[in-house]
């Protein structure tokens, strides 16, 4: 591994590490053991999707015809969603969204935008909806690596660690 990727995924473990430390609510937090288990879900999955977002990106993009790692990832994402597990949506947080249905589409993920770029390390709510629980929580995607620039040349000039984006999930809470 060249020093580079190295300072890149200290920079990307580091941002993973503090996403779950003081997660902003939009309510008042839950206590319960099952909101906690779908809290761990959510960190699981968010190192996963984006370790391999980097992953992909560091290994296989190399141009701008190769397929970026968003949407192969979205493609993931439509697969979980499909099975059941959980729904994930890319938020854009820069108002020039690279693909217009990556725009927060709702009072949540505006919200949770909005607590991502004040500082905070993520946001989160539990719904219920159709008399199931759920958990939506949204985590930052800053720019981790230059060749991010190649598809999206407006976060050229953002400064390394700012919130780009985020990560939204709907998180089934089994009881």
């Amino acid at each position: 591994m060249r020093a580079s990727q190295a300072v890149l995924w200290v920079l990307f473990a580091t941002i993973l590490s503090f996403s779950f430390s003081s997660i902003s609510h939009g309510e008042p937090s839950e206590k319960d053991a099952s909101v906690e288990r779908a809290r761990k879900t959510v960190q699981m999955i968010d190192d996963i999707y984006k370790g391999g977002i980097v992953l992909i990106t560091e290994n296989y993009v190399h141009d701008e015809d190769d397929l970026p790692a968003g949407i192969a990832f979205k493609k993931l994402f439509a697969s979980a969603e499909e099975k059941g597990w959980h729904s994930v949506r890319l938020l854009d947080a820069t108002d020039e969204p690279y693909n217009p249905e990556n725009a927060p589409a709702d009072a949540f993920e505006k919200n949770a935008i909005k607590a991502l770029l004040s500082g905070k390390p993520g946001y989160e709510q539990v719904i219920e909806k159709e008399g199931k629980r759920y958990l939506r929580s949204a985590t930052p995607v800053p720019v981790v690596m230059q060749k991010c620039t190649m598809c999206h040349e407006h976060y050229a000039d953002v400064k390394p660690g700012t919130p780009i984006g985020a990560i939204s999930y709907t998180v089934p809470i089994e009881n």
